[in-house]
C-alpha cells in the first residue's frame, strides 16, 4: 500500500466523522456533551461500547498474543460476563438512583470531599495512560506505514492524531460520540470478519474449513488448569476478568458516562447485557483472527516479528496479501483507535469539569469557554503522554495496560468497596495516603513475588491485591458511622 492511498482513506474517513458530528451536535450544550440529554437508544450505546471497550490495543495486540498464549485471553473475557453482571445489578441503579454526571459524585456523598477528588484523580490517571497506550499503538503503526516514508515526526503523527479527534468531539461530547462509535463498531467488526474470509482464501479454504483449521490449531487452547504459579492458570485469569470489568468499565467515567446517556436504568441494563454477550464472540473473532496470521506466516515462511503487536499490520499491509486486506486493516484500526479514544477524551473532559472544577455551580456563560479550555488541555496531556510512551515501552501495549490498571485502578476498587460494603465513615483528608500506598506496596511484592512466595507470579489479579489493600487501608483509618 501506498502511503498516498493510505491518507485518502483515512482522510475520507474522517470527513465522514466531521459530517456526523456536525449533523449531532446542533444546539448542543453541557448537558448534551456530558450526557447527551439522557436521551441515548440503549441499542445504539450498546453497539457502539462494543468498540470503545476494544479499541485500537485489541485490534493488534489480542491477534500477536496468540502466538504465546494461545485462546487463554477467553479465560479473562468469560470473567468479564461477571463483572458486567455487578455493574448491570449493583453498580448502575445506584448511579441512576443518585442521578450522577460524574459516577464519582457518589465518592463525595458517602465518603467526603478528599476522598471525591481522589477516586476522580486515580480515574483521570488511569484513563490518561490506558488512552495514551491505545493510540501510542495507532500512531506508531501510522508512522510506519505511511509518515516515515514522508518524514513526519512521530510527535506531529500524534498531534495530528488527536488533533482530529479534539475537531469532531469539542462541540457535542457524548452525544457526537454514541453515533460515531455505532459507526466505527461497524468498521472494525467489518475488517476483522472480511480479513478473516480472504487470509483464508488465500490459504485456499472456506470459512467452514478456516472454523475447522482454526479449531485444530495448537494455538486455539483455550483453558489452562495445569500451573497454579503460571500468569495464565485459569482462575487466575477468571477471576482477574470480572474485576477488570467492574473497574475498568463499572468504575470508569469513559465506559459509565455511556451508560448514563440512556433513557433510564432498565433500558441501561438492557444494553449492559447485550454488550457483554456480543463482546464475547467479538473476542473470539479477534483470537480466530490472531491463529490465522501465525498460519499464514508459517505458510508463506516468514518469521513474525519480535514484537508480534507487529504481526498484523506487516501483513496487512506489507505486500503480503491482497490490497483489499490492507484497506480493511487502516479502516478497522482507525475505527478501533478512534472509537476508544474520542470517548476519553470527553470522559476526561467530563471528569476535571465537574469533579474538580465544579463547573455545574458556575455561572452558565463561563461553563462553555471553561469546558473548551480543560478539552484542549486534556488532548495536549494525551499527545504528551503518548510520545513519552513510545521513548519508554517495550513490551506488548495489552500486557502493559492491564499491568499500569492493576496499579491505578487498585484504589478505585478498595474505594467503592468500602463505600458500598460497610457503613463506617473514614478520615476523610487521610484517603490520598492509602490510596498512594496501596499500588506501591503491590509494585514491591510484585518484584518479587518469584523470591518471596515461592515461584508465584502475579498475573491481572494483581489488581484485586490493590483493591483489597486499599480496602484494608480505609477500615484501618475508618470509625462507626454513628461516630462522624
Amino acid at each position: 500500500m501506498t502511503p498516498l492511498l493510505i491518507l485518502s482513506i483515512i482522510a475520507a474517513y474522517f470527513g465522514l466523522l466531521v459530517l456526523i458530528s456536525w449533523y449531532t451536535s446542533r444546539g448542543a450544550g453541557n448537558n448534551e456533551f456530558f450526557l447527551a440529554g439522557r436521551n441515548s437508544p440503549w441499542y445504539v450505546v450498546a453497539f457502539g461500547m462494543i468498540g470503545a471497550s476494544l479499541s485500537g490495543v485489541t485490534f493488534i495486540s489480542i491477534p500477536g498474543w496468540v502466538g504465546s498464549t494461545g485462546f487463554g485471553y477467553m479465560q479473562v473475557v468469560l470473567g468479564y460476563l461477571v463483572g458486567y453482571t455487578v455493574i448491570a445489578t449493583v453498580l448502575m441503579p445506584m448511579y441512576y438512583r443518585l442521578n450522577l454526571t460524574s459516577i464519582y459524585g457518589y465518592l463525595g456523598q458517602r465518603l467526603g470531599p478528599v476522598s471525591y477528588r481522589t477516586g476522580a484523580s486515580f480515574f483521570l490517571l488511569s484513563r490518561t495512560i490506558g488512552s495514551a497506550f491505545r493510540l501510542y499503538l495507532v500512531a506508531n503503526v501510522l508512522q510506519l506505514v505511511m509518515f516515515d516514508a514522508w518524514g513526519v515526526p512521530f510527535v506531529v503523527t500524534v498531534a495530528g492524531t488527536i488533533g482530529f479527534i479534539w475537531l469532531y468531539t469539542y462541540r457535542g461530547g457524548i452525544k457526537t460520540i454514541i453515533w460515531t462509535d455505532t459507526l466505527q463498531t461497524a468498521f472494525m467488526l467489518g475488517a476483522v470478519g472480511l480479513t478473516v474470509l480472504m487470509i483464508g482464501r488465500e490459504m485456499g479454504w472456506g470459512l467452514a474449513e478456516v472454523v475447522h483449521q482454526v479449531r485444530a490449531s495448537d494455538l486455539s487452547q483455550i483453558f489452562f488448569f495445569g500451573d497454579r504459579n503460571s500468569k495464565n492458570y485459569f482462575w487466575k485469569q477468571f477471576v482477574s476478568g470480572a474485576f477488570i470489568a467492574i473497574v475498568m468499565t463499572g468504575l470508569d467515567q469513559d465506559m459509565m458516562q455511556k451508560n448514563l446517556s440512556c433513557r433510564n436504568i432498565r433500558e441501561a441494563q438492557i444494553n449492559m447485557f447485550s454488550f457483554s454477550a456480543v463482546l464475547v464472540f467479538v473476542n473470539l473473532a479477534f483470537l480466530a483472527l490472531g491463529a490465522l496470521l501465525y498460519m499464514y506466516a508459517a505458510h508463506i515462511g516468514l518469521e513474525v516479528p519480535k514484537r508480534t503487536d507487529d504481526l498484523y499490520p506487516l501483513l496487512a499491509t506489507g505486500g503480503y496479501l491482497p490490497v483489499s486486506v490492507g484497506i480493511l486493516f487502516i479502516l478497522g484500526l482507525i475505527a478501533a483507535a478512534y472509537s476508544s479514544a474520542d470517548s476519553a477524551l470527553t470522559a476526561l473532559t467530563t471528569s476535571v469539569c465537574v469533579d474538580m472544577l465544579d463547573i455545574i455551580k458556575r455561572p452558565e456563560a463561563e461553563q462553555k469557554p471553561l469546558r473548551l479550555r480543560v478539552h484542549i488541555g486534556m488532548s495536549v496531556l494525551m499527545a504528551v503522554v503518548i510520545v513519552i510512551f513510545r521513548a519508554v515501552n517495550d513490551d506488548s501495549v495489552i500486557s502493559a495496560v492491564f499491568t499500569v490498571a492493576g496499579y491505578t485502578y487498585g484504589p478505585l476498587l478498595g474505594l467503592f468497596s468500602f463505600g458500598m460494603m460497610t457503613k463506617r465513615s473514614v478520615r476523610d483528608t487521610l484517603v490520598p495516603l492509602v490510596c498512594v500506598a496501596s499500588p506501591i506496596i503491590c509494585y514491591v511484592l510484585n518484584l518479587h513475588s518469584a523470591e518471596w512466595l515461592g515461584g508465584y507470579k502475579f498475573g491481572f489479579e494483581l489488581l484485586i491485591l490493590n483493591g483489597t489493600l486499599t480496602f484494608l487501608g480505609l477500615m484501618a483509618l475508618s470509625k462507626p458511622a454513628h461516630e462522624r
